[in-house]
């Protein structure tokens, strides 16, 4: 992990309330996946280039039209004014400060619109609140839809379900009956490209990709679902080679440093999303808090990139080891 992220999250364990903090730490089940999805970066390895020209590395990159200075994303968090009074408006401050992507989530505590920035999705029993929540995010100017497709229910967590503050009405909550179509039907109600969220499969992604999806976001939902669920890390190149080009790839869980970052760029995935890191910055520092951390983790990919031979994000394509660690032994 990054030391100043280690700072960020151990100042955040003491100023947060103890029931948020586990609220926000924990995973489902017996918090396998939630281990295994930090972890599983370090068995990526890497195959550097050599006498290449990496004076200057640049970070920059073109999402779904957003021109970003960093290719790592806010993956949406919920109800972050549990960690600060500044809530959703001091996260959108320091992203924008870092020159990142913002993807808002569903049960924010605010409808804050950053820029750019995405809403998150989640199709809810009652239809018609889901169009009012995609034509409302379009008309603030969000710049794409990411449906979150892994959560027909949400999942009991390990550390308990934190209190009255997350509690949603029944026709507020995700619809189990929610399948594919929702991608065209959400597209045509707000006029936004559509991410899915939460695939670990190769075949899920071409079939999201075939229902009209504009890309594909590899989550485990932070190991807060079905717990035992694939590593993203590991997901990650199956879902890249599905998708051939076709759509760009994100991919969250357990991304704690640069070189993890890396890792995931030369796997193949066109930007990566970090989510408690940012709710742990936000809870020690606020928006500053916010923006020193993707800095940090900006900073320390290009440092990353520029050991491993790579000027540029399209320079990282290929550097990733097929074998895995030990060279496959």
């Amino acid at each position: 992990m990054h030391p100043l992220l280690a700072d960020q999250e151990a100042r955040a364990r003491e100023v947060l309330p103890a029931e948020v903090h586990a609220h926000w730490a924990g995973g489902s089940g017996e918090e396998t996946s939630l281990a295994e999805a930090t972890a599983a970066w370090r068995d990526v390895r890497l195959r550097p280039r050599v006498l290449r020209d990496v004076s200057r590395v640049d970070t920059a990159l073109t999402l779904l039209g957003a021109r970003l200075r960093t290719p790592v994303v806010l993956a949406p968090t919920a109800l972050h004014g549990l960690g600060h009074p500044d809530g959703e408006r001091a996260t959108a401050a320091g992203a924008a400060r870092a020159g990142a992507l913002t993807a808002l989530s569903t049960r924010a505590s605010e409808p804050v619109a950053a820029d750019p920035w995405w809403q998150q999705v989640y199709v809810l029993r009652d239809r018609a609140r889901t169009v009012d929540l995609v034509q409302a995010a379009a008309a603030r100017g969000a710049r794409a839809l990411v449906l979150t497709g892994d959560t027909p229910y949400v999942a009991r967590k390990a550390r308990g379900d934190f209190g009255p503050q997350v509690d949603v009405p029944d026709a507020a909550r995700q619809d189990p009956a929610t399948t594919l179509d929702e991608v065209g039907r959400l597209a045509g109600a707000s006029g936004l490209p559509v991410l899915v969220k939460g695939v670990l499969r190769g075949d899920d992604a071409a079939a999201c990709l075939d229902a009209g999806a504009a890309g594909v976001w590899v989550s485990g939902h932070g190991g807060r679902q079905l717990d035992r669920s694939v590593a993203p890390a590991r997901a990650l190149p199956e879902v890249v080679d599905a998708v051939a080009g076709r759509a760009p790839v994100l991919v969250d869980g357990g991304v704690r440093s640069g070189l993890d970052a890396l890792c995931a760029l030369a796997l193949g995935a066109d930007a990566v999303a970090v989510g408690r890191p940012v709710l742990w910055a936000l809870a020690a520092g606020g928006a500053d808090g916010v923006a020193a951390c993707l800095d940090a983790l900006t900073a320390d990919l290009a440092a990353a990139m520029a050991l491993a031979g790579a000027a540029s994000l399209a320079d990282v394509r290929g550097l990733a080891d097929p074998r895995g660690p030990a060279g496959g032994a």
